[in-house]
């Protein structure tokens, strides 16, 4: 089956979407393309959760890593202190499910130290766990970049050796992605939330392995009891539209029955399992929702 794109296209260009790069595939074919610009390696800001959420897939396999692992049970700093308020734990006491899940009990996402953006500690675990919760974790979502943040730390420090590297020879080199590109921070963490540089052609390869359940040319590259697991819903999401449908383990739900990776500026990976089909679009637009409208209304409805 092939996917006209006219339509998305046309109404893409009359609602001002600046989308880049648009990859569909179908019953693992191609199902249609379209470019505006060459299809570059370009940053997919917190799509790279969900990359990160893999390595996890994988610590768990190899019994480095439980989802009731807390924090306190691999970093110990000075500077962590109980609450506020009474009858709230520790940041110590946060697990690994509630970072994955962002049910970590901040009101405010915790990544950065002041009001400008700049974080003044350039140890980012001992920042995070310096400071205190404002309710007890696992009760409400709040989106935070901080979470993922410590999950790659957690990853880190379980298998030795950094979320980018632990991921090239299990992921990347098996889809085809070479000399990948991912931030770190100032003590050589991988950023985990961001920093993750790959085109939207091999972003569109991982959505295929998510579809395929971890398995890539007959190896199973990730367990499929983790896929099964993290794209599913585990909280909900207090949003309208595609943010409201709740959230995995470093993946949003999505109408449709389907679910996705976003990252600003409207970097999208959308699996529709009960079409068998993966839609993958770079972009350089804030209006995501919009983006995923036009998605829904001309791509959605060809996909049979």
């Amino acid at each position: 089956m092939t996917i006209d794109l006219t339509g998305f296209v046309q109404q893409a260009k009359e609602n001002k979407l600046h989308v880049c790069s648009v990859r569909i595939l179908q019953g693992g074919k191609p199902a249609g393309d379209w470019d505006l610009t060459k299809d570059e390696r370009r940053l997919q800001h917190s799509v790279s959760k969900s990359f990160t959420s893999m390595a996890v897939g994988l610590a768990l396999e190899e019994g480095k890593l439980s989802l009731e692992t807390k924090l306190g049970e691999i970093f110990s700093y000075s500077t962590t202190h109980k609450s506020k308020y009474p009858n709230i734990p520790s940041p110590e006491e946060i697990t690994l499910y509630e970072l994955l899940t962002m049910s970590t009990g901040h009101d405010n996402p915790p990544l950065w130290a002041n009001e400008r953006g700049t974080l003044l500690e350039k140890d980012w675990a001992k920042h995070y766990l310096s400071l205190p919760l404002d309710r007890a974790p696992g009760e409400q979502f709040t989106y935070s970049s901080g979470d993922t943040f410590m999950i790659s730390a957690l990853v880190q420090a379980a298998v030795g050796e950094t979320v980018r590297d632990y991921l090239v020879p299990r992921l990347f080199i098996p889809l085809g992605i070479y000399d990948v590109k991912w931030d770190s921070s100032p003590l050589g963490v991988t950023l985990g939330c961001t920093g993750l540089r790959i085109s939207n052609e091999e972003l569109a390869r991982f959505g295929q392995l998510l579809l395929n359940k971890g398995i890539w040319n007959g190896e199973q590259l990730i367990p499929e009891s983790w896929i099964n697991y993290a794209t599913r819903k585990h909280i909900n999401t207090p949003a309208e539209g595609d943010w409201g449908v709740g959230y995995g383990c470093q993946f949003w739900m999505c109408t449709h029955g389907a679910y996705r990776a976003d990252g600003a500026f409207g970097q999208l990976l959308v699996i529709i399992p009960d079409k068998e089909a993966v839609i993958a679009i770079n972009s350089e637009e804030n209006n995501i929702q919009g983006i995923m409208d036009v998605m829904w209304s001309e791509l959605y409805p060809q996909l049979g």
